[in-house]
């Protein structure tokens, strides 16, 4: 899918005092491990599982799901959608994803999205959709943490080129990114200091 803006992005949209508070609540809450596609229940995975899975992501999340969260943050995710020209139709958002990454962690490139649709009969919210838009909030400063930069990886633009950029616009607290859920990206090793983020993926119906 051939795209005007691959991203679309608000610096320093979040106020300060939020992002604070997003970062206190998060850390009082039970962490677990961050997992890729494939790898179920993180509690349950035995060791071989652990350190394949670190080639791919080390990071720490909890799930936070108040409704004054997605409040706050989805006037950006309908005016991003609007103004990159995207217009995709979605109706839902999944669980919002706390995010820290320590020295040394990471997560290689990768995207949120996949052909088939949610199977989730049990869940109304998700079932038969799939990841349409992805948002990353800054909650940290750039100046709080060395590496850890958001990259971006526009591979279908022209194969066999580079086509990577780092995402500079959300280095300042409280700036925030949105992009289709299909774009390759990755959060680069963690160097020095801690980086907190909060990501949200945003859920539609199958492209037609």
């Amino acid at each position: 899918m051939n795209l005007l803006n691959y991203y679309w992005y608000f610096k320093k949209a979040v106020p300060d005092h939020i992002c604070d508070e997003l970062i206190r609540y998060g850390l009082q809450q039970k962490e677990q491990r961050g997992v890729t596609g494939g790898y179920g229940n993180p509690s349950t995975l035995k060791k071989e599982q652990i350190k394949d899975l670190k080639k791919k992501r080390d990071s720490n999340v909890v799930w936070l799901g108040e409704n004054w969260i997605y409040k706050e943050l989805h006037p950006f995710i309908h005016n991003a959608n609007a103004q990159a020209g995207w217009n995709f139709e979605w109706s839902s958002s999944e669980a919002c994803q706390f995010t820290k990454y320590e020295k040394g962690q990471y997560y290689d490139w990768h995207s949120d999205s996949w052909q088939q649709p949610y199977n989730k009969p049990h869940d109304p919210m998700s079932h038969g959709k799939i990841r349409k838009l992805s948002v990353t909030l800054s909650l940290s400063d750039e100046k709080d943490y060395k590496g850890g930069e958001l990259e971006f990886d526009f591979r279908n633009l022209d194969p066999g080129k580079d086509s990577t950029k780092i995402c500079k616009e959300i280095g300042p607290k409280g700036s925030m990114v949105i992009f289709p859920s299909f774009v390759w990206h990755r959060v680069k090793p963690i160097t020095e200091g801690s980086r907190y983020s909060l990501v949200i993926w945003n859920l539609g119906k199958s492209f037609k």
